[in-house]
């Protein structure tokens, strides 16, 4: 028992604090978000370490990389795991729909009444405009806000390439990245210690709001995505896993996924859950090169959640206006509403309802159904959230497998990358 608690004390310390945070919040109900300040103190404190950690960790990885042809391998690999892995998502989320199709005859009457009664904002910017300001900032000082993490990556890549393209004149630079990024590690070590009760007061706030939410007629919704959520997590992520390290791997994923499972679930947020991830990762034992460019890559553009869901909210609309779900020419629209969702705008910050906004508008669906799939947005974010976190530690695994073939980290056993400063390595 005593081994059990030192090797899971801050799993057991996070699940302890979401649990109660959870209760609190289904007792009380819309009062308990008197608690949400307290969460939300943890969710800045990681949003304020974010973007350092997002530098540091990028450009030392990629700024210690001798070999030019490694990092193309690395993010060769990371691209064709991405792309896989978000069509393995859409599909499973397609298939949902289709055996257990979103919306009944007797709904379709009171959605479009809805409809008449709400409005959304648009936005006009042409998608080629919204790519630009995706990938790039016009002043420095905007990759210091999370809202441009895309861009800090593009911006974090170039100085860890010219970095490691500088040689010797480079050495002081590069020794500098590395420093800050163990001083990073160590700040994220210090704000985990709040993270429990961080957590728990959050996750308290959302369940006491939320639960109003899943009532009605997507009920049907939710615990279908639930549904689909549990099948990827328990097989599909364990496949990766299996794919990656075979059975070692297995149990080396199972071991280290609590913590950035626990993070997602109670934030609600990707980018909240980078440093559990990164931490996690390291603890597998993957190499570091490999998880300091697929884990806050990942974060942006790879979320098998989102891409779920994005098929949840095609097939929604088709469904609410008539179309058939199951022709072979509509199955290839929603799955590949689904696919842009996940693998393209999930880079793009939901505010302003961009997602929903180009989901209606690609497809010819009125403006004012935006919110009725904002709605699926709102209901789906916990579950979706998990899977995305937890997708990219799986998917960091295969990246190590296909670059460095059998001798990728297979298992608890290896030496890793821990320190006996990472929460995690144990």
């Amino acid at each position: 028992m005593k081994n059990l608690w030192q090797h899971y004390q801050e799993t057991f310390l996070l699940l302890g604090g979401v649990v109660i945070g959870g209760i609190i919040g289904a007792v009380v109900g819309p009062k308990a978000t008197i608690l949400q300040p307290f969460g939300e103190l943890f969710l800045n404190l990681m949003y304020m370490i974010l973007i350092p950690l997002i530098f540091f960790s990028i450009t030392s990885a990629v700024g210690a990389m001798g070999n030019k042809a490694r990092l193309g391998k690395i993010l060769s690999a990371t691209v064709l795991v991405f792309l896989g892995t978000a069509a393995i998502a859409t599909l499973i989320g397609y298939c949902g729909v289709r055996l257990f199709p979103l919306i009944q005859p007797g709904d379709v009457a009171a959605l479009k009444a809805t409809m008449g009664h709400v409005q959304a904002e648009q936005s006009n910017i042409p998608i080629l405009q919204r790519l630009v300001e995706l990938f790039t900032v016009d002043d420095f000082t905007k990759l210091l806000s999370k809202s441009n993490m895309m861009a800090m990556i593009v911006f974090s890549l170039f100085v860890g390439i010219a970095t490691s393209a500088s040689g010797a004149r480079g050495e002081a630079f590069r020794q500098f990245l590395q420093s800050g990024n163990a001083v990073v590690l160590k700040v994220v070590h210090y704000i985990m210690k709040y993270a429990p009760i961080g957590l728990a007061c959050y996750f308290a706030s959302v369940v006491g709001s939320l639960g109003s939410q899943i009532v009605g007629g997507y009920l049907r919704a939710f615990v279908l995505y639930l549904a689909l959520a549990a099948i990827y997590f328990f097989i599909v992520l364990t496949a990766y896993a299996a794919i990656a390290g075979g059975r070692g791997g297995v149990r080396n994923y199972w071991r280290h996924v609590s913590v950035p499972a626990i993070t997602a679930i109670a934030t609600s947020s990707s980018a909240a859950s980078i440093p559990a991830n990164l931490t996690a990762a390291k603890a597998m034992g993957l190499p570091d090169d490999i998880v300091d460019t697929v884990i806050p890559l990942g974060a942006n553009i790879h979320k098998d959640g989102s891409a779920i869901g994005g098929v949840f909210k095609v097939a929604f609309l088709f469904l609410l206006f008539g179309r058939d779900i199951t022709s072979p020419m509509n199955m290839l629209l929603i799955i590949a509403g689904g696919f842009f969702v996940g693998a393209v705008m999930g880079a793009v910050p939901v505010g302003g309802m961009i997602a929903e906004t180009l989901i209606v508008t690609m497809f010819g669906f009125p403006t004012n159904a935006i919110p009725l799939i904002l709605v699926i947005s709102t209901i789906i974010d916990v579950p979706a959230t998990l899977l995305n976190s937890t997708g990219n530690l799986a998917s960091s695994m295969v990246v190590a497998r296909l670059v460095e073939g059998r001798q990728a980290q297979q298992g608890p056993s290896g030496q890793g990358n821990a320190t006996p400063d990472n929460p995690s390595a144990h």
